[in-house]
Formats: C-alpha cells, structure tokens, sequence
C-alpha cells in the first residue's frame, strides 16, 4: 500500500503508541532517528513525522511498520500527505517532545549530589515545587527574585536532608539537564557546584524561569503524570525520609487534586481525543497499578502496622479502577445506572474497597470496583451485601488480571516485550462483613 491509503484512524493509533512508549523507545523500536526538522504538531505536542507515518503504516490491515529506508519523510512526501489529512507539520520546534514515559525517565536519572552518602534533595523538591504550580496552573516562568524567595522557603522548611535555602543550585542544575528553562540571558549558566560563581551568576543575570513547556503542559493536564512523577521522585529520593509534610505544604497530599484534568483536547474533526482506548487504558492502568505496588512495597518496609493514609496510592489506585471499568458500573447485576454525568462529562461512579483496609483489604485495584449509587448502596447497606461483596471481590480479581493481559496482548500484537504475567496470588480473599465508602465523582 501507499502513503495515500493512510488515514487520520492509523496516524492517530501511531501517537497514541507515541505517547505510550515515549520519543526515544518509539523511534528505536521502529528504527526511526530524531526529526531534524518536520514534527507533527497535535493536540499541543510535537511528534517526529516521518516515524509516525512509518508506524501508522503498519495499523493498515496486512501491512506492516515502514522503516526509514523505506521511503522519503520530505516535504513532497509524507509531509504533504499529513498536511493533506488536516494535520499542522512544523518546520522547527526549539523544543523537544516529550511524553510521560520520557520525562518519568528523565526525572528518575537526575544527577544529584551524593557526598553525604544520601541523595540531596535540592532538585527533587524544585521539581515537585514546580509540579504543584502545574497543578494549579500558575505562572509556568517567574522572574529569579520571586523564585529565589518561594523555593528558598520551601527548602528551608522541607530540607530533609540539611539542604541549604539556595534555588540557584537545583534550578542551574535543572537548566542543563534540559528540564528547567532559563529567559533573558547574557551568559551561558554555570555548572551547578560551588557557591560564590553561581550565586553571582543569578545575581547579575536576573533570569526568568520556570520548567520547560513541553514538562509544564503535561503535568498541568495529565492527572497520570503527576501520580508517575511524584512516584519516582519519592521512591528514588525520598527513602526513609517523611515527606508528607513537604506534600501537605504543596498541596500535593490531597488525593481531590491530584487527580484533577485539565480538559481534554478536541481533534481536528470535532471529537475529543480521549485517552480511553482499550490499548491506551492498558498501558495507564499497569502504569497506575505499578505506583500502588510501589506504595505497598515502601510501607512493608517499614514494618507498618496498620494501613496508613496514602494518597498517592489511593489516589493511583481509585484512578486505575476508574480506567478498567469504562464508564460503567462493575456489577454484574446492575439494574442500570444514571444516565446523567458529572459537570466534567463523566460517568457518576463511586469507587469502592471491597475488603475494608482496617481488616485486612488491600488499597489496590484487585480488590476495589467502580460502582453506580444504587449497586453502592446495595454492597453498602442492602439486605443482599454480603453475597454481592463475594461477588464483586471475585469480579475485581478477574478484571484486574484482564486488565494487564490486554496490555501484554497489544504488545505481543505490535512486537513489544509483554509485562511480567499477572499473578492472582493474594488477590481474592474472603470479603469482610466491613464496608468502605470511599467515593470518586470521577
């Protein structure tokens, strides 16, 4: 086949496999190198155009991903066939894409100072600074002074490890590993070590910044991120350590929040490109179940006693839940729920622990289900809740296991290596005579 029997259906798969695997695993798996200069402009992100086109290739039926060598990615070729599909093709973008996956990556490989034997804290809590403002949708730039005030309070009050209030240590450090953009500047920005060089640096340059656009765009919008983020900031950075108090100051320990969306973009063709394809709720879902697993493993470590408040976990878990079910009701014998929704468009759905954590659930997707009002009403004070809870553990359990098979089965579908299979161990259990009424207005 052609270029010309691609459609607008293949290239939007392609970058949703994109966005999957992040920039650099999907152009090496594909065999693609970086665009030197024609990215795909969509839904506020740039992608290298002639992989996507490759790769949209291949979700033809019978056919297969082009490689590189296989044809041109000029402007007379698949640049004039994307700007023919209605999509914007850019000649130079100053700045790099950047899906979840890569910048989860970037943040776990931060080089920081590790002379005390522990990691320093200075970028890890410059980053979570900066995420929280995301969340919010403050200022993405600050000029220094107002930077070197709100972040030198934060470390001074949350440098766990005896970080010294200096922002110019974590920002300069931030700048050169391409997270961290700098304004206004005369001067290239020094290396981030010694004290005197840089203080001065910041002092005669006055810069205005604040993290790149492409980082602030999808933490600002995508609930996901944020939980992957903050994840791999405190698994890496934070062991040991009680950063609940540095959360509970950026806002970031309420569960309400984290979890907020900032809209979703519309496609070219009038409808919203949502997230939930069954391929691309997968891979969410086994993202969000690993921060949970991650949760779990730090509290076993500690020799926790009880469940404690954590909403991260929870918060990673509920979403999770919110993804298998699709928008409907996980009981198998719901009558029907409401069809009316939330202000934001969403199914009215409360997300449930089937066995309450202080008897020995599990704040984990394996045993929690998305139900309507009535079924939760039922499971919670209905005359049959005992046999619906049986029910719903089992349901939850089977669901669960579905859930990640599909991601290993899409990989197995497109060559990619599978996740480790599910295991049931430990997942179904008898209910508890106990309920939980932990509710999601998704």
């Amino acid at each position: 086949m052609a270029l010309t029997d691609i459609t607008r259906t293949e290239i939007q798969q392609a970058v949703r496999e994109f966005d999957r695997l992040g920039r650099d695993d999907f152009l090496a798996r594909y065999g693609f190198r970086r665009a030197r200069r024609y990215l795909l402009c969509h839904a506020g992100r740039y992608y290298d155009s002639k992989a996507i086109t490759g790769v949209a290739h291949g979700f033809l039926p019978g056919e297969r991903p082009l490689t590189a060598a296989d044809f041109s990615g000029g402007a007379d070729h698949a640049v004039r066939h994307l700007r023919r599909l209605g999509y914007a093709v850019a000649d130079d973008v100053p700045e790099p894409v950047l899906a979840c996956g890569e910048l989860v990556a970037r943040v776990s490989r931060l080089r920081v100072n590790r002379s005390s034997g522990c990691p320093a804290l200075f970028q890890p809590i410059t980053l979570l600074w900066a995420l929280s403002r995301a969340l919010r949708g403050e200022r993405r730039l600050l000029p220094w002074p107002e930077t070197e005030q709100k972040l030198g309070g934060l470390l001074r009050r949350h440098g766990l490890r005896g970080e010294r209030p200096r922002p110019d240590y974590p920002v300069a450090a931030l700048h050169r590993g391409g997270l961290w953009e700098l304004q206004g500047l005369t001067a290239p920005a020094p290396a981030a070590h010694g004290d005197t060089e840089l203080r001065r640096w910041f002092t005669e340059q006055q810069p205005v910044g604040g993290l790149t656009k492409s980082a602030y765009d999808l933490l600002r919008h995508s609930a996901d991120t944020r939980l992957a983020v903050i994840d791999t900031l405190l698994c890496t950075f934070f062991e040991d350590l009680d950063y609940e108090p540095l959360l509970t100051d950026l806002g970031l320990y309420d569960e309400t929040e984290l979890l907020r969306d900032a809209g979703e973009e519309a496609d070219q063709d009038g409808s919203t490109a949502r997230p939930e394809t069954w391929l691309l709720a997968a891979a969410h879902y086994e993202r969000l179940c690993h921060i949970v697993e991650h949760r779990e493993g730090e509290q076993r470590a500690r020799h926790a006693t009880r469940p404690r408040r954590n909403p991260l976990r929870s918060g990673s878990a509920r979403r999770a839940v919110l993804r298998r079910s699709q928008g409907r009701c996980e009981n198998p014998a719901c009558a029907g729920q409401p069809a009316d929704v939330t202000d934001a468009g969403q199914p009215i759905l409360e997300v449930d622990h089937v066995v309450d954590l202080g008897l020995g659930g599990r704040d984990h997707p394996s045993q929690m289900v998305a139900l309507c009002p009535n079924c939760h009403a039922v499971k919670t004070r209905g005359s049959t809740r005992e046999s619906l809870r049986t029910v719903l553990l089992r349901v939850a359990a089977e669901r669960h296991v579905a859930a990640l098979a599909a991601v290993g089965s899409a990989a197995q579908a497109r060559g990619l290596p599978a996740p480790a299979p599910a295991s049931v161990a430990g997942i179904a259990g008898k209910p508890s005579p106990a309920n939980s009424c932990d509710t999601v207005r998704s």
